[in-house]
C-alpha cells in the first residue's frame, strides 16, 4: 500500500465529550440568533439557522450510524471502490460517463436499528439502498453513499452532490493520477470545505497505473496541494484528513481504508464532528457581526464631556453668574440705605412705563424689546439679546433679564463654536427632530447645534470599534433618544429661571442687622439735619449747631461705608449662591441626557455584551 499512516483511533469517550462540548454552543447559537433578529440582516443569520436545523435533525436520528459519501470526479473510481468495500457490484461502474447519476447506499447495520430514517433525508431512492455482500462486523454501523460525480454535464447530477455533502457526517474524495489536481475540485470543494479535516478522507485511487515510485510521488504533490488549500492532515498524532493511496481494481490498500473506516465508524463521533466543523464555519462567517476592535463602551470622560455640553447648551455657566449678580442686588437693596432704594424704586417704575409704552406703540414686537431672548434653535441661534438686564421691582422681585442675557452672550458664542467644530464631529449622522426657529414668545431654547454636536459625539464614542451593525443600532439609539432632548433643556432652564426670579428663599440675618445699622444711621441723619434747622431759626441754640453736624456726618458717611463693607462681605455667599443654581442647572441637563441618549446607549452596549457573550460560546472561544 502506497501513502501515508492511516486513521488515527480516538477513546469511544471522545463521542460524548464531543457530544457534551457541542450541545452549549449549538444553545448559544440559537440564543445569539434570536437575540440578533433586530440587528441583523436575515441574510446574515440564515446560514446559523440552516446549521441549528441540521443539527436538530441528525441528533432526531439514529446516533449508532455513521454516513460516509463517497464523492468524486467523472472516471475517479469512487462506485469500483463502493463496489469493492461492499464485496459485490451494487453500483453500476463502467466506461459510461458519467455512470452514478443518483445516490446509492451500503447499509451495515450491524443489527442497529434507524438507519431508514437517516436514509430517507438524504433522500437514497428505496431501489438503490443495498446491503454488503458479507456482515463485515468492523464496518457496523456504517451508511455508504456513492454520490453522483461533482464534475457531472448534468446540472442536477452537480446539485445533487451539494445537498448531499451538507448532511453526510463524512466524506471519501476519490481522485485519480489524472485529476488530483483539478482546479474545480481544489477551488470549489476542498479549500472551501478545510475546517471538516476531521471528517475527511482523501484517497488516490488507481495506484496500480503508476509505475514505479510514482505513486509516492504523486501522493507526495497531493499532501502539497492539500496543504496548500489548508486542509489539516491527520500526520504525528494529530487530528486531520486521512491520505492513502490505493487501487479499487486490483485491492491494493483497500483493507486499510477497511481498518481506518472500521475504527472511524466504531467512535461513533462523525456526526458531532461534522456539526461542530458546521457551528465553527457559521461562527468564522458571523465574526465581522460580532467581533469588536478592541474595548467597547462610552468612558467616564466621554460621559462627562456629553454633561458639560449640555450644561453649555442651557447656559449653566451664565445663569450661575448671573444668579450671583442676582444675589448682589438683593444684598444691595436689603442693605442699603433708604435713599438707594428709593432710586431703585425709580428706577423700576420707569422700566415699567418704558415697558408699557413699547407694548401699546410696538403691536406684537414690543415684548422682544423688552424681554430678553435667550439663544435660538436653527437659523435664529446666536441673535443676542435686544436690551440689558432689567432693574430690580418696586415690589422687590427681580426680573430675569440679566439671566436671559447671559444665556444670550453665551449662546453668541457656543454657535460660532459650533459653526466652526461642526464638520469634525459631523462624521456620526444622528437623527434629530426638526424644531422651529422661535418656540414660545419668549424665545426660550436651548442651543440645537450644541445639543446635535453633544448628541454626535457621543454616539460616535460609543459606537467606537464596534461592528458595523452595532454601530448604527447605537447611533440610532442616540438618534432616538435625541429627539425632544433641545425642549426638556428648555425645559429645565426655564425651571431654573422661574426658581431664580424671586431671589434666594433664605434670607441671611445680617442683612436684617445691616438694615437695622442703615436705619439708625438714616435716623441720625434726620435728627441731625433738624437741630441744624433748629439752629438756624433760633428754636435752639446757635452754638449748638456742631451737636447737629455730627449726627449729620455720621448718617451721611456711614450709610455709604456700610453698604460697601455688605457688599464686600455678600461676595462670598453671592458666589456660592450662583455656583449652587449653576450646579442644579448641570445636574437637571446631565439628567435629561442621561435618560433621553445616555441611558438608550447604555442599554445598546449591554445588548451587544450579551450578545458577543453568546458568540464567544458559540464559537467555542
Amino acid at each position: 500500500m502506497v501513502g501515508g499512516p492511516g486513521y488515527k483511533w480516538v477513546p469511544g469517550e471522545a463521542r460524548r465529550a464531543a457530544e457534551v462540548g457541542l450541545r452549549p454552543r449549538l444553545e448559544a447559537l440559537r440564543e445569539l440568533i434570536a437575540l440578533s433578529r433586530s440587528r441583523l440582516d436575515g441574510a446574515v443569520l440564515d446560514e446559523a439557522g440552516h446549521v441549528l436545523e441540521a443539527a436538530d435533525e441528525r441528533y432526531r436520528l439514529s446516533g449508532e450510524h455513521t454516513v460516509v459519501a463517497l464523492a468524486g470526479a467523472t472516471g475517479s473510481g469512487k462506485s469500483s471502490l463502493f463496489n469493492a468495500l461492499a464485496g459485490a457490484p451494487r453500483s453500476e461502474a463502467g466506461a459510461r460517463r458519467p455512470t452514478t447519476g443518483e445516490p446509492v447506499a451500503c447499509v451495515w447495520s450491524g443489527g442497529r436499528p434507524g438507519a431508514e430514517g437517516l436514509l430517507r433525508r438524504l433522500g437514497v431512492p428505496v431501489h438503490r439502498r443495498h446491503t454488503p455482500a458479507q456482515g463485515s462486523p468492523e464496518l457496523a454501523g456504517l451508511v455508504l453513499l456513492d454520490l453522483p460525480d461533482h464534475d457531472s454535464s448534468a446540472v442536477a447530477n452537480r446539485e445533487q452532490v451539494d445537498r448531499l455533502l451538507k448532511l453526510v457526517d463524512a466524506v471519501i474524495w476519490v481522485v485519480d493520477p489524472e485529476k488530483y489536481a483539478d482546479a474545480v475540485l481544489h477551488e470549489r470543494y476542498l479549500r472551501p470545505l478545510a475546517g471538516y479535516a476531521e471528517v475527511t478522507f482523501v484517497v488516490l485511487n488507481q495506484v496500480d497505473r503508476l509505475p514505479g515510485d510514482a505513486a509516492d510521488q504523486v501522493v507526495d504533490d497531493l499532501r502539497r496541494l492539500l496543504d496548500e488549500d489548508g486542509l489539516a492532515l491527520g500526520e504525528h498524532g494529530e487530528p486531520g484528513a486521512t491520505v492513502l493511496a490505493l487501487s479499487a481494481a486490483t485491492g491494493e490498500g483497500v483493507v486499510e481504508l477497511r481498518e481506518a473506516l472500521g475504527q472511524f465508524v466504531a467512535e461513533r463521533g462523525a456526526a458531532d464532528r461534522r456539526l461542530t466543523a458546521d457551528v465553527d464555519t457559521a461562527a468564522e462567517r458571523l465574526r465581522t457581526a460580532y467581533v469588536a476592535d478592541g474595548r467597547v463602551g462610552l468612558t467616564e470622560r466621554a460621559r462627562e464631556e456629553f454633561d458639560d455640553r449640555l450644561a453649555e447648551a442651557v447656559g449653566a455657566a451664565a445663569i450661575g453668574r448671573a444668579a450671583e449678580r442676582d444675589w448682589l442686588r438683593h444684598a444691595a437693596r436689603a442693605c442699603g440705605s433708604p435713599w438707594s432704594r428709593l432710586r431703585s424704586r425709580r428706577k423700576a417704575r420707569r422700566a415699567r412705563r418704558r415697558g408699557a409704552t413699547a407694548m401699546t406703540g410696538g403691536g406684537g414686537h414690543g415684548a422682544a424689546a423688552v424681554r430678553i431672548a435667550a439663544p435660538r434653535t436653527g437659523s435664529g441661534a446666536g441673535n443676542g439679546a435686544e436690551a440689558e438686564g432689567a432693574e430690580p421691582t418696586g415690589s422687590g422681585s427681580v426680573r430675569s433679564g440679566s439671566v436671559r442675557s447671559e444665556r444670550a452672550r453665551s449662546g453668541r458664542a457656543r454657535s460660532r463654536r459650533t459653526r466652526s467644530g461642526g464638520a469634525a464631529a459631523g462624521t456620526v449622522p444622528v437623527r434629530v427632530v426638526a424644531l422651529g426657529s422661535v418656540r414660545g414668545e419668549d424665545g426660550r431654547a436651548a442651543a440645537r447645534p450644541v445639543v446635535e454636536q453633544a448628541v454626535r459625539t457621543v454616539a460616535g464614542q460609543a459606537a467606537l470599534g464596534l461592528p458595523m451593525p452595532w454601530a448604527q443600532a447605537v447611533r440610532e439609539a442616540a438618534g432616538r433618544g435625541a429627539e425632544g432632548l433641545p425642549e426638556a433643556l428648555d425645559t429645565v432652564a426655564a425651571e431654573a429661571e422661574e426658581a431664580l426670579r424671586h431671589g434666594p428663599d433664605a434670607k441671611p440675618r445680617w442683612w436684617t442687622v445691616a438694615a437695622a445699622v442703615q436705619g439708625l444711621l438714616f435716623v441720625l441723619q434726620v435728627v441731625g439735619v433738624l437741630w441744624l434747622l433748629g439752629a438756624v431759626t433760633g428754636v435752639t441754640d446757635a452754638t449748638e449747631w456742631f451737636s447737629g453736624v455730627l449726627p449729620v456726618v455720621v448718617g451721611s458717611v456711614g450709610g455709604p461705608v456700610l453698604t460697601w463693607l455688605c457688599g464686600m462681605v455678600a461676595r462670598g455667599p453671592a458666589r456660592r449662591y450662583g455656583q449652587e443654581a449653576e450646579r442644579r442647572l448641570r445636574g437637571a441637563a446631565a439628567g435629561c441626557g442621561r435618560a433621553r441618549v445616555l441611558e438608550p446607549l447604555a442599554a445598546e452596549l449591554l445588548r451587544y455584551r450579551e450578545v458577543r457573550e453568546r458568540y464567544a460560546v458559540a464559537s467555542g472561544v
